[in-house]
């Protein structure tokens, strides 16, 4: 039996969005990755762990000559994925594969992608809460493939002229960092998130390049609460309101 859905509304994208009601929800990381990407100019894009496919559809509208696929293991997640895109009118340019990620370089051959995205699960397995939500503990807990298997796909997967871009949590900042260099990977870009001035940072994004050189440039920190406890003029603009 199909479990209880919901629809969403994105207007600043034009998208309708089905998710579960009580399992795995997409929240704020997708939209934050997708403001992040430079994406004017991209042409193929894959995302890893696409859940209900929330990457693939707003890139497809901020990158009108894009093609893009998602990669979903969770059969249930990778169907509601294929239906959110039939939903939205855009299964010509955006495909779901059913697999694991590790699978990926029997699919395609190396250098495939302009831009690969993910926003992998951020605890290893056994650390933090055990969510009784179906599906949420997957999405959030690493399973068969570890960050350093995200990043060492992304690197087969993209093109040298391309760009990797991750959103993830930055209690693992220091491993993101050191797999990068085990995989002579290139930092291009980071920008942590923080929800206030005060706080301390809740994601970071980072922007990877291969077979390229150059320093790391560090942006201005995100916020996504003011002073006020409203969400700050950029939060604003991220989210459509």
């Amino acid at each position: 039996m199909q479990a209880e859905e919901t629809t969403d509304e994105l207007r600043a994208y034009d998208l309708r969005v089905r998710q579960p009601k009580e399992g795995y929800r997409f929240s704020l990381d997708p939209l934050l990755l997708c403001d992040f990407i430079e994406a004017g100019s991209v042409g193929r894009v894959i995302d890893l762990g696409t859940g209900c496919g929330i990457i693939p559809l707003i890139l497809a509208r901020k990158a009108a000559g894009a093609s893009l696929v998602g990669v979903e293991f969770q059969e249930e997640a990778a169907g509601l994925a294929m239906r959110n895109v039939a939903l939205n009118g855009l299964q010509e340019r955006i495909g779901i594969i059913c697999d694991d990620i590790l699978s990926l370089r029997r699919r395609f051959p190396v250098s495939s992608f302009d831009l690969v995205t993910a926003n992998p699960p951020y605890r290893t397995p056994g650390s933090g809460r055990i969510s009784p939500r179906a599906g949420r503990d997957l999405a959030r807990h690493e399973s068969s493939a570890g960050l350093f298997d995200f990043l060492s796909v992304a690197k087969y997967l993209v093109k040298p002229s391309g760009a990797i871009c991750f959103i993830s949590h930055p209690s693992r900042l220091a491993e993101f960092v050191r797999c990068a260099g085990e995989l002579k990977l290139a930092l291009l870009r980071l920008r942590m998130v923080h929800g206030s001035a005060a706080a301390p940072a809740t994601m970071f994004l980072a922007q990877l390049a291969k077979g390229r050189k150059g320093d790391t440039l560090v942006l201005p920190p995100l916020l996504i609460h003011d002073e006020q406890g409203e969400y700050s003029c950029e939060a604003q603009r991220i989210l459509g309101e």
